[in-house]
C-alpha cells in the first residue's frame, strides 16, 4: 500500500474529454492550506492552464491542490482559453465548497482545441462526490496521454519531530526535452515548510531531474511540475538538517518519476544516461550532454544496438562547448573506445554488445580539461515513435 502524506484526497473520473473507457479527470486535495510551489515551460507559447498556475501563485502560495485533465491541453487558445480555464476551476471549486483560487489548473493533449464545456459541467459534480475515494494510482492513470504505465514515487524524512512523507506522480512519454517536457509532475508532502524556501527547493530538484531528460528534443506549451506541503505531519522543515533531509528525498523522488519517463519514452527501448565531466563550465558540459542526446543518428544507433561512437564524437562537436578536440575521451560503461582524440585500438563491437543489450546503458563524455559537469538521461528513437505521433491526433 503508497504511504500517501497525511491529510490529502484523490479523485478520479470518467470526463470523456478525448478517451473512452479510462478516466481522464482528477483532483489531488488537501484537506487544509498547503504551501504550493511550482515550476513550468518555459516555452513562449504557454498554455491557459500554465498562466493561470503562475498568477494564481504570485497572488498567495497557499492553496488546497490541484485540477488536472488529459486530452485537452488548451494551449495557443487565447483569452478565451483563459477564461475557460478559469470557469473550470469555477465549476470544481463550487461544487467542493472551495474558492477557485484554492485550485491550480493542470492540462495535457492536443494543442489547439478549446474546452468542451459541456463536459466539464457534466463532470464537475460527479468528480467532486468523488473525491476521498479514488487511489493515487487511479490518479496517476487518469492523467497519462500516450504513456504506457502510471509513473508513481515516494519517500519519507526524519526528524526528532516526526516522520513526512512525499508523494509524486507524473506523465510524459513524448514531447520530452525540458527546459522544464510533454510532462506534467505533482508533488504532495505532509510537512510544515516555508513556502519560499518550497519553491526553492522544488526548483533545484527539478532542474536536477525533470530538467535532465530528453526523449525527443521537443518541449511542451504545458510543462508543469506542481508541490504541495499541507503541514499534516509533526516534522517540521525549519531548520537546516531539516530542509536538507526534506529536500533531499524530494530529490529521490523527482528523480525516479524523470528516470520513468525517459524509461516510458514513446516507442523507447532504451535508456541512455550521459554523464559529461572534464568541461571547462557546466553550461559547456550540458550542450554537449544535450547534443548528444538528442540527436536522431546517436539515438537510432541507440536502438539498433550499434556502438557507434563516431556519432557521439560528432554531436559533441557540433554542440557549439568550448573543448580541446584532442582531448576528448569516450567510454560506454567502464569500456573506453574513443581516447585523447583517437579510436582506441582492439574490436569493440565485441566488447560492447553486451553492454548494448542492456535497456540502461552509461555513456561517458570526458573533455579532458576543466571542471563541468551534467548528466542528461536520453532515450532512443524507434519506428514506433514516428508510428505514434504520425497519427496522434487521430
Amino acid at each position: 500500500m503508497l504511504p500517501i502524506p497525511e491529510g490529502f484526497k484523490f479523485a478520479s473520473i470518467e470526463a470523456g474529454f478525448k478517451y473512452s473507457g479510462r478516466d481522464d479527470l482528477t483532483i489531488i486535495l488537501s484537506d487544509t492550506p498547503a504551501a504550493g510551489a511550482g515550476v513550468f515551460t518555459k516555452n513562449k507559447f504557454q498554455a491557459a492552464p500554465v498562466t493561470v498556475c503562475k498568477e494564481t501563485l504570485q497572488i498567495s502560495p497557499y492553496v488546497r491542490g490541484t485540477l488536472i485533465n488529459a486530452g485537452q491541453a488548451n494551449a495557443c487558445t487565447g483569452q478565451e482559453g483563459i477564461e475557460d480555464c478559469h470557469a473550470t476551476l469555477a465549476l470544481v471549486s463550487k461544487e467542493l465548497g472551495l474558492n477557485p483560487s484554492d485550485l491550480l489548473p493542470a492540462s495535457t493533449g492536443v494543442i489547439g482545441p478549446r474546452y468542451d464545456m459541456d463536459k466539464w459541467k457534466q463532470a464537475a459534480p460527479l468528480l467532486a462526490a468523488k473525491l476521498g475515494e479514488s487511489t493515487p494510482v487511479q490518479a496517476a492513470k487518469a492523467i497519462m496521454t500516450t504513456d504506457e504505465f502510471p509513473k508513481l514515487a515516494w519517500g519519507s524524512a526524519e526528524s526528532s519531530s516526526g516522520t513526512a512523507k512525499i508523494l509524486g506522480m507524473s506523465k510524459g512519454a513524448g514531447m520530452i526535452s525540458p527546459d522544464m517536457a510533454t510532462m506534467l509532475g505533482f508533488v504532495i508532502c505532509d510537512a510544515e515548510v516555508d513556502p519560499t524556501w518550497w519553491q526553492e527547493a522544488l526548483r533545484r530538484c527539478t532542474d536536477k531531474s525533470f530538467n535532465c531528460i530528453t526523449v525527443d528534443g521537443d518541449t511542451s506549451t504545458n510543462d508543469t511540475v506542481l508541490a504541495f506541503a499541507n503541514g499534516a505531519s509533526k516534522f517540521k522543515a525549519d531548520s537546516p538538517e531539516t530542509r536538507d533531509a526534506l529536500e533531499s528525498v524530494l530529490l529521490d523522488v523527482c528523480q525516479s518519476l524523470a528516470y520513468m519517463i525517459v524509461q516510458d519514452a514513446e516507442g523507447g527501448t532504451k535508456v541512455m544516461s550521459i554523464k559529461v565531466f572534464g568541461a571547462p563550465s557546466d553550461e559547456d558540459a550540458n550542450l554537449v550532454a544535450r547534443a548528444v542526446g538528442n540527436s536522431p543518428l546517436v539515438k537510432t544507433a541507440l536502438f539498433g544496438e550499434d556502438p557507434n561512437w563516431g556519432r557521439i564524437v560528432a554531436a559533441a562537436g557540433r554542440s557549439g562547448a568550448e573543448f580541446d578536440e584532442n582531448l576528448l575521451t569516450l567510454s560506454f560503461g567502464k569500456i573506453t573506445v574513443f581516447e585523447k582524440g583517437k579510436p582506441v585500438e582492439g574490436d569493440m563491437d565485441a566488447l560492447l554488445d553486451p553492454i548494448m543489450r542492456k535497456q540502461d546503458i552509461e555513456v561517458l563524455i570526458n573533455l579532458g580539461e576543466g571542471t563541468g559537469t551534467a548528466l542528461l538521461m536520453a532515450s532512443d528513437l524507434t519506428r514506433d515513435y514516428i508510428s505514434i505521433n504520425a497519427d496522434y491526433r487521430s
